[in-house]
């Protein structure tokens, strides 16, 4: 389990089924078996290295997530899961990617924050309301405007220097997971008595 509040901003330094991410912080006590949230997405450490730490990519996650389009200098949100009697500073995050939504803009306002704009596919939408949680690319962001399926989000200065959003372009996909709470009110709401 995580919290959406990303520790730090990792480089991979090989792509593919098999990926290295170069990093710091998250190593501090990583071992083989692991778990990292990489771009919001739970992987297992297979291997550990001075500079980073390899994983495996199944079918499943690169079907599911924007993995499979990263390239050797990506940047990728990282965030080790959360350990008992930690603060959750963030919304329960479970690192498991229920799909991907078009990155729209990220506009520069006047006071220095910035505006984030993406748009959900149609099956997710029905899970977010104004003010709730949701995570993008592993990034704990709360849902300041609905307009049909895009969301809006105020970024404030330290998210945008402390994760990948400063690289994201129109058209790239960003992972997401929408609010867990959500997922189970709708399961329970349509079982039959």
């Amino acid at each position: 389990m995580f919290t959406g509040i990303v520790e730090e901003v990792g480089t991979v330094a090989q792509s593919g089924t098999r990926m290295k991410v170069l990093c710091r912080t998250v190593l501090a006590d990583a071992y083989p078996g692991s778990s990292v949230a990489v771009n919001g997405t739970c992987l297992t450490a297979v291997e550990i290295d001075p500079d980073g730490f390899w994983m495996d990519l199944s079918p499943e996650t690169l079907a599911r997530t924007n993995l499979g389009e990263l390239r050797t200098g990506s940047l990728v949100n990282l965030e080790r899961p959360l350990a008992v009697g930690d603060r959750l500073s963030g919304h329960i995050v479970q690192g498991h990617v229920d799909g991907t939504a078009e990155f729209l803009a990220l506009q520069a306002l006047e006071d220095g924050n910035w505006w984030l704009q993406i748009r959900l596919p149609p099956e997710l939408d029905r899970y977010t309301i104004r003010k709730g949680s949701i995570a993008i690319d592993g990034i704990s962001l709360t849902v300041a405007a609905l307009d049909h399926g895009t969301l809006s989000f105020a970024i404030i200065p330290h998210t945008y220097e402390n994760t990948n959003l400063r690289e994201r372009e129109p058209g790239h996909r960003v992972n997401i997971e929408v609010d867990m709470i959500a997922k189970y009110v709708e399961k329970l709401t349509t079982l039959s008595v």
